[in-house]
């Protein structure tokens, strides 16, 4: 039997990793990656892997699930996924139940459009109960949709064990809530002007008027309106402000944007302390704010002002009131005269405004204070009642343009005009929202609202900001809560009362345990219209005759998806003492508007509830916006579709670009018609990532080795990537720990530079050696540390970028260590990797400077291969670099480096303060910065600041213009700028350019041996760029023929010749005349000259 040497036996074993192809399919990899996890269980596995015992608690905020999922889901639901990934990496064990929002107005706005019944009268003949069962489908209709999408995503949550508000022991825990509430005295029953929809014939809460997608550009008519005084009360304005004529008419001007309003006006409102001017024109005396008078100097120019009074005196007035529908009421409850306001003041208008105590907020305050009624005569359909007899059954919004005209005729219009706003509309029919006076049930947030003032100290919003500012200032104006709506699909509000207002009884339910006993019967189903039919006889009713019965209103969905926290896990009739110890939650996050939305319900139940935060940790991210700044649109297809983009570029690219963007931080985000920005996470993040793969599996296959996880490499190189790694490691680590994932980003952006051009970079030629094998097989020590340092590099990475790219590092990391998967691993450990703080920073200042003179030699037009004779690094810590300098002369490619201390010697350095950063930090002392400056009388910092004024500058508040110092006695002529001369800095991972306070110093003139070497060196690249080409192996020997016509680049090749042929693995290196007949076909630009060549394989 033949024996084979280590080398033979190296040859023919089986390749250690998988071929890795140089360019990635990444939808596919990211499919067959989905598929293994299916098959694998790999999701289920990771959350079993960590002790129940050390739990990291995840609120998924449920969504509606009668619509396709849009950007703005797909980016929460990538930040969903990729901080319960970290901390399942960091030990603890995360349950991701999915959730879905069932009830509420969008359900019942689709299930309108797909029966095509719309309003209460028509849900109502149609059957509330088949009306809910269609609810009950359409709700479901699109969840293999949404498993589909969130899948795709690479989003691991439990749709098995998932909790629909609509189930009966969700919507049991949200009728004991309420009764939890009720039996604190924080809930009651009030008629309250409220935000209404006529659309959806229900009263809205003054958050969900609030939200982002709420507020709609509206154009509504302005009418300043004369409202007479009686002739009894006119003489009393008169003689008290020493009129001539006490007959004179005096009417009093108001201003409204609602003519629709005024058949219900009860009052006029005056500020007490403004001023009001009496004009007369035309035998009339208008009474106006004094202020606002020269605003209708058109109307009124003509007038002379007669008089002054404040609003005091204008208190108590009795008026003509403008329609007769409710004159009674000036006698039954002292309507039609002029009230004092707080709230008057002449920003807008006259001064003067009319007051419908059933159509405002502050009009319903002052009316009650006052006595009065609340009229409100518009129906559910925001019609007119019968009452308004000129036109009833007319939409109030429509009406506008009839009243307008009808007090016109009767000459009582002063001015119409155009009102130009932004106006609340439903949030769910797009209509515009009216206040009208309604019943409703109401949380008192109003009791307990300092205190949750208090509580949200406790949480750490991210960013930071939102506590005390949108978040913050919200919960200091908070109102009560309206919770009750007027629908049929919904949690019902769990009150019963009697029919008969003679024997008054309430009744309060929180389970069904209760209902139960008190009906007889155990529903199982909470909806209507089966709940409405449970009566009883009132127990207070010795006659027998009244009824118990439910009143109509079902719950807002915002308190159902609010009670989440407890109801998903039906506490507390189940899990109560797992809700006890799992609450408050350690992180939700939503997007910015939440804070108006679940973020405030959550905060109000759970403070009212059980006097604590509901969460911990929150991420309020901003909104996803189309190229111009508008909202995405499907109508308008303004962006590009997400599926396509995941099966065009990946998942991964997507998750990448949403999460390294401003958005997590609380900015917006606007994405192209196209997409093309997702392709540039591909270049930039993705591609570096799987080169590296490609590069370390392709030549450890070549070699045979399989490489291991070490650290105790020596050269400079391995020890300054392992360090870089620990380096990264620790950032990340901090940023993740404070929910910082696009800190995050930026950490692992800024590691690739230096993983990929730099460390594989220069390493390229220990990879590309021939393998030297020792007598028992093992390859070079120098080789091997290289495959085994870039190995525990790659690996490292691939666990803290697995839940920033959890498809890509799976397969690499699988790839690489033959584990199951990367989601099965540890986050690393501090003690994993060798920390050298000192090293990586020379290193990096390194990499600064050779950054900064390949600028320079860019500027110039001075190639990279193109060697030059002398470079300076000058500065106080330049000597810092001596171990490098072999490294930078070659990375750089200039003959010689020299270090020197004093960088005065090139250049000047001249501080430009930037004023407009500086100013709000320092207010006047930027002038004294300015003047350091200007005189050169500051300093460079160790640290990358300067010190100007007393003050320290930050890096991104200062730039350092550098002015080269021109070199004496220069003799050749040619030489008129041999030197280029600039300050190196260093971009930190966010983007900062960081002044390290050295200065490099080129020299640019070149020499006929310097530009006869560049030109070697660009054949050799002409030659590997043709290996290339042709598709050879990377070990290939090869045969070269080339042909020049001009003499000095004949004389390059020729002088460097060895060199050529050495690094292109070339065994025979011809030289031809160009123009004999065996010259090659292949025309290459050698440095403006044409260069023949052609590449052959050797047989091996």
């Amino acid at each position: 039997m033949a024996h084979l040497s280590p080398q033979e036996n190296a040859a023919h074993a089986p390749k250690p990793y998988p071929s890795v192809p140089t360019r990635a399919d990444y939808p596919a990899i990211e499919r067959a990656i989905l598929d293994r996890w299916d098959d694998e269980a790999t999701f289920e596995a990771s959350v079993e892997a960590r002790s129940p015992d050390d739990e990291f608690v995840f609120y998924d905020g449920p969504p509606f699930a009668n619509g396709l999922p849009h950007y703005g889901h797909l980016l929460t639901g990538y930040v969903k996924d990729v901080v319960p990934r970290y901390q399942t990496m960091r030990g603890r064990r995360v349950e991701r139940r999915f959730g879905w929002d069932c009830h509420g107005l969008p359900a019942e706005m689709e299930t309108e459009r797909q029966l095509g019944v719309a309003g209460h009268a028509a849900i109502n003949e149609y059957g509330v109960g088949r009306f809910n069962d269609a609810c009950r489908t359409s709700v479901l209709r699109y969840t293999s949709e949404w498993e589909r999408y969130v899948t795709r995503q690479a989003r691991w949550v439990d749709f098995h064990d998932d909790y629909k508000t609509m189930d009966a022991p969700y919507m049991e825990s949200v009728i004991w809530a309420f009764s939890e509430l009720y039996r604190k005295g924080l809930v009651y029953e009030a008629k309250r002007v409220m935000p209404y929809s006529w659309g959806a014939e229900t009263p809205l809460s003054n958050f969900e008027i609030r939200l982002d997608d709420a507020m709609r550009p509206r154009q509504d008519p302005a009418l300043t309106v004369a409202f007479s005084l009686t002739a009894t009360d006119a003489a009393t304005l008169s003689q008290a402000a020493g009129l001539a004529g006490f007959d004179t008419p005096v009417v009093l001007l108001a201003w409204t944007t609602t003519p629709w309003t005024l058949p219900a006006n009860q009052a006029l409102a005056v500020g007490p302390d403004i001023s009001y001017d009496l004009v007369e024109q035309d035998g009339v005396v208008y009474a106006i704010g004094s202020a606002v008078r020269d605003n209708y100097a058109r109307e009124l120019g003509e007038g002379s002002v007669v008089g002054s009074v404040t609003g005091e005196a204008l208190v108590g007035l009795s008026y003509t009131p403008l329609f007769s529908y409710f004159e009674e009421e000036a006698e039954a409850h002292g309507a039609f005269r002029v009230l004092a306001g707080d709230f008057v003041d002449t920003t807008d208008g006259t001064g003067i405004v009319h007051i419908a105590p059933g159509h405002g907020e502050d009009d319903q305050r002052l009316g009650t204070e006052a006595g009065l009624e609340m009229i409100s005569p518009v129906d559910e359909k925001g019609r007119y009642t019968s009452e308004v007899t000129d036109w009833a059954g007319i939409n109030v919004l429509e009406a506008n343009p009839l009243i307008t005209t009808a007090l016109k005729e009767r000459g009582v219009v002063l001015r119409q005009e155009t009102y130009d706003h932004n106006y609340p509309h439903c949030w769910r029919t797009d209509t515009p929202i009216i206040y009208r006076a309604v019943s409703s049930w109401f949380v008192e947030v109003t009791a307990f609202r300092d205190r949750l003032v208090e509580l949200n100290q406790e949480i750490n919003w991210i960013p930071g900001h939102v506590r005390d500012g949108q978040f913050g200032q919200w919960l200091e104006g908070a109102r009560d809560w309206s919770i009750s709506r007027n629908r049929f699909w919904g949690t019902p509000i769990p009150v019963w009362r009697s029919d008969d207002p003679a024997y008054p009884r309430l009744d309060v339910y929180g389970s069904l345990d209760d209902i139960e006993a008190d009906f007889g019967v155990r529903p199982e189903d909470l909806h209507r219209p089966g709940i409405d039919e449970l009566v009883r006889p009132n127990p207070d009713d010795p006659t027998g005759a009244s009824m118990m019965r439910r009143v109509p209103e079902v719950f807002d969905c915002w308190f159902e998806s609010g009670s989440m926290p407890y109801a998903q896990v039906h506490y507390p009739f189940e899990n109560a003492e797992w809700f006890e110890e799992h609450s408050p939650a350690d992180f939700i996050v939503e997007y910015i508007a939440q804070t108006r939305g679940w973020f405030y319900t959550l905060h109000v139940l759970a403070g009212a509830l059980f006097d604590r935060p509901a969460f911990s940790n929150v991420i309020c991210h901003g909104v996803v916006l189309d190229h111009e700044g508008r909202k995405l649109s499907k109508r308008h297809r303004n962006y590009a579709d997400p599926e396509e983009v995941m099966e065009s570029i990946g998942s991964d690219a997507l998750r990448w670009h949403l999460m390294s963007s401003p958005i997590i931080r609380g900015g917006d985000l606007r994405v192209s018609e196209d997409g093309k920005e997702f392709a540039e996470v591909v270049r930039l993040v993705l591609n570096p990532i799987w080169n590296t793969f490609s590069f370390l599996t392709t030549y450890a296959n070549i070699d045979g080795h399989r490489a291991r996880f070490r650290c105790d490499a020596e050269g400079a190189l391995d020890r300054y990537l392992l360090a870089k790694t620990a380096q990264l490691r620790a950032s990340m680590t901090a940023a993740m720990d404070a929910y910082d994932i696009p800190g995050a980003c930026n950490q692992v952006a800024s590691y690739l530079d230096a993983l990929t051009n730099w460390y594989v970079r220069r390493s390229r030629d220990r990879f590309w050696a021939p393998a030297r094998r020792t007598a028992g097989g093992e390859l070079s020590p120098d080789k091997t540390d290289a495959y085994d340092t870039l190995y525990t590099a790659l690996t490292t990475l691939c666990r803290l970028v697995a839940p920033l790219l959890p498809m890509v590092a799976e397969e690499v990391y699988t790839g690489l260590t033959g584990e199951t998967s990367v989601h099965l691993a540890d986050w690393p450990t501090e003690d994993e990797l060798p920390a050298d703080e000192a090293l990586v920073d020379a290193m990096d200042r390194v990499r600064a400077v050779a950054s900064t003179v390949l600028s320079l030699r860019e500027e110039r037009r001075l190639r990279t291969r193109l060697p030059l004779a002398d470079l300076v690094v000058a500065g106080a810590d330049a000597e810092s670099l001596r171990p490098f300098v072999g490294l930078i002369t070659d990375e750089l490619n200039v003959k010689a480096v020299r270090l020197e201390a004093d960088p005065d010697a090139y250049a000047t350095a001249v501080l430009r303060p930037n004023a407009k950063l500086l100013g709000p930090r320092l207010g006047k002392d930027v002038q004294q910065v300015i003047a350091a400056a200007r005189s050169g009388e500051w300093k460079s910092n160790t640290d990358g600041t300067v010190t100007a004024a007393g003050q320290i500058l930050q890096a991104n508040e200062f730039e350092l213009a550098i002015t080269p110092i021109e070199s004496a006695g220069e003799d050749d002529d040619n030489a008129a700028e041999p030197r280029a001369t600039a300050s190196v800095r260093m971009i930190d991972p966010e983007g900062h350019a960081v002044n390290l306070g050295l200065v490099v110093s080129l020299d640019v003139v070149l020499t006929d041996e310097l530009v006869a070497e560049g030109r070697a060196r660009d054949v050799v690249r002409a030659i590997q760029q043709a290996r290339k080409d042709a598709d050879f192996m990377i070990t290939d020997r090869i045969r070269v023929t080339l042909a020049a016509a001009s003499p000095e680049l004949v004389a390059a090749i020729e002088a460097h010749s060895d060199h050529i042929a050495s690094a292109t693995l070339a065994e025979h290196l011809d030289l031809v005349t160009a123009d004999g007949t065996d010259a090659p076909g292949n025309t290459v630009d050698i440095d403006g000259s044409p260069l023949l060549l052609h590449v052959e394989p050797l047989p091996s």
